[in-house]
Order: C-alpha cells, then structure tokens, then sequence
C-alpha cells in the first residue's frame, strides 16, 4: 500500500501533502513528538511518538519501504530511508537519491564541525512559494511513478 510518512515537527507543507494525499487516495502518516493539529480524515494517522532521542527518525524509517514516500528535511534519516527502498522528498521539493546522498551528509558533517569551532554560518534559505510549488510537484510526481510501478508490478505477477 503506498504512503507517505512525514517527519512532520518542523515540516512547512503539511497542507501541501494532505492536499495530494486527498487526490490521489493515498494515506498519510504525520510522525511527531508532541500532539499536533490534523484533519479527521481515514486517510489522516497521527503518530505521536515519545520525546526521546530520535524516536520520529527510527519510527518513519522502520516503516519506509518501496511503496512508502517520506518526507523530511533531516538527512541522516533520509540516509536511512533511502537505503530501505522509499523515495525521499525534501519540504522545498528538492529529492534525495542515492546519488546526491553522500554529498548531503558530507555537507552536514562539514558544517557540523564549523559551527562546532565557533565559525557563524548562515542556515538554510528562508522557505519560499518556489519551494512549496516544486514540493507539490515533487509529491505528485513520486506518487505517480509509485502507482504506475504498482499497476505494472500487478499485471506483471
């Protein structure tokens, strides 16, 4: 059954996601440590996971799979999802792959050590109508790839 699971304590398009969900009928896992507003809808799940160290993160990847798409914006748990088969989609839309993994958590690790050596660096850019636009079209599209991966795997077996 396809899904998506959101890593969803800072994630800014939750609106965007029920959205497509809704058009496409597929159900939608929002994954926090603390209780948060969702629409009462059968395809809506709040998980409400405890307040320890990574417990959204080992929630979301346990369940990714090849029919899940997750989204978050924390690269080591994309890392992990990634590795179990799901299609991983950044809140600005931009994908992660296993082609572009390995630079993005170098990336991190570098800026990781330059925060941690009193270096003042700049954070993400502030999100953006872009952003969410091409976050849109992202879901859409791995949803669609999903399906049609689906219907093929069933007149196939």
């Amino acid at each position: 059954m396809i899904r998506i699971l959101v890593d969803a304590d800072a994630c800014p398009v939750k609106d965007e996601i029920y959205k497509v969900a809704f058009r496409h009928e597929v159900a939608v896992s929002i994954v926090s440590n603390s209780p948060m507003r969702v629409p009462v809808a059968p395809l809506i799940e709040r998980v409400i996971v405890s307040d320890g160290f990574d417990a959204a993160d080992d929630w979301i990847a346990e369940r990714a799979d090849g029919e899940a798409v997750c989204i978050t914006a924390d690269i080591l748990l994309a890392d992990r999802c990634l590795k179990a088969g799901a299609i991983v989609i950044a809140p600005n839309g931009k994908p992660f792959t296993m082609a572009s993994i390995g630079g993005a958590i170098a990336t991190r690790a570098i800026m990781a050590d330059l925060r941690a050596g009193g270096d003042i660096i700049g954070g993400p850019a502030p999100f953006s109508k872009t952003d969410r636009s091409r976050f849109l079209s992202a879901l859409d599209e791995a949803l669609v790839r999903l399906k049609r991966a689906g219907s093929r795997h069933s007149r196939e077996g």
